[in-house]
């Protein structure tokens, strides 16, 4: 059971449970211990993921909350919303696109276009969740209707093993531009790619941007995993493996990042934003008050696709965001995190 206050959260423990997990814990890597209620604070209007410990290091949900979490890999969190919690829905077609499906051995990848002669193509790792879950074709479909972006490609490409294909995995690199050549030979030019990923498919789309700059000029970043290193571990206390790439690039490309204040990677990417802008790269940056999780970032999609396609004047300024105001230009010495 959890009790909701105003800007906490009291957690009552269920019978066999051990330990609190959730995205303030980086789930069952930082678990806090339970030996009674626990009294955690939060931001006002927090969306909270979490979900207990069983003797054994097995997680559960919370028998006492049928609220269960959007999650596309997990069936055991719940979640709970603070006082003041507002969900911006991302946008909803009249037409929703038609998704084929489509197989490179054992690979599997789906394609949809929003509109006839698609003037880019948006690759999204973690292919399955980001059409079925996040429904990232509809979004970007209900934009072109609304003429704030023009007729797009997508391409969802479906991990086997994410935490090792992710990470910095060269075999799979291979097999992703793989999947982009048939994909060109089936549907046409590709022209202009956009990459998008969340967590490791993140990382892995930044880090194909920086390997690939000329090939790869803009990405949506949802909550990246920048604590991994080459070799596939996280690092907690040294410098970030790909934030010291990027500070060497250059040539960066084009940026939108959104990630939870609730979760471990909030440090290593307000790290990277003020990177970006120190470098005077054409970035966007938001932070909202939740985890890392389908609600973040779905809500991240139409805005990360409108920066895309933002008018001129914003090529070389970082935008600054905030959940009560719209989009704008950072003002001049506003770090790409302040909401003002």
């Amino acid at each position: 059971m959890v009790r909701v206050g105003r800007r906490s959260a009291t957690f009552y423990p269920p019978e066999g449970a051990t330990a609190l997990i959730g995205d303030f814990t980086d789930w069952e890597r930082n678990p806090i211990p339970l030996e009674g209620p626990l009294t955690l604070e939060f931001p006002e209007g927090a969306y909270v993921e979490y979900a207990f410990l069983d003797r054994e290091g097995r997680p559960f949900p919370d028998p006492d909350n049928p609220e269960k979490a959007e999650n596309p890999w997990w069936s055991y969190p719940r979640a709970i919303k603070l006082p003041g919690f507002r969900y911006e829905a991302p946008p909803k077609p009249q037409e929703e696109p038609k998704v084929h499906r489509h197989r490179l051995g054992e690979r599997r990848f789906y394609v949809a276009e929003t509109g006839p002669s698609p003037k880019a193509t948006v690759v999204a790792q973690d292919g399955v969740a980001f059409y079925r879950t996040a429904g990232l074709h509809k979004v970007a479909r209900a934009l072109f209707e609304a003429g704030e972006i023009p007729p797009v490609r997508l391409v969802f490409v479906e991990p086997i093993d994410r935490n090792t294909e992710y990470r910095f995995n060269e075999a799979y690199e291979a097999e992703f531009h793989r999947v982009l050549e048939e994909v060109e030979g089936a549907y046409g030019p590709l022209n202009e790619l956009v990459l998008v990923g969340a967590s490791l498919g993140g990382l892995f789309s930044l880090w194909q941007a920086w390997r690939h700059p000329e090939r790869f000029p803009k990405v949506l970043a949802l909550s990246p995993a920048l604590k991994a290193h080459p070799g596939g571990k996280d690092a907690y206390r040294d410098e970030e493996w790909l934030l010291a790439r990027y500070a060497e690039a250059r040539r960066l490309p084009r940026v939108y990042v959104e990630v939870g204040l609730l979760e471990w990677l909030l440090g290593p990417n307000r790290r990277f934003a003020a990177l970006l802008a120190d470098k005077k790269a054409p970035h966007a940056y938001q932070e909202r008050p939740s985890g890392h999780n389908w609600v973040t970032w779905k809500q991240a999609l139409a805005p990360g696709l409108r920066y895309r396609w933002a008018p001129r004047w914003a090529e070389s300024a970082s935008w600054c965001f905030s959940p009560s105001r719209p989009s704008r230009p950072c003002s001049p010495g506003t770090t790409p995190w302040s909401w003002r």
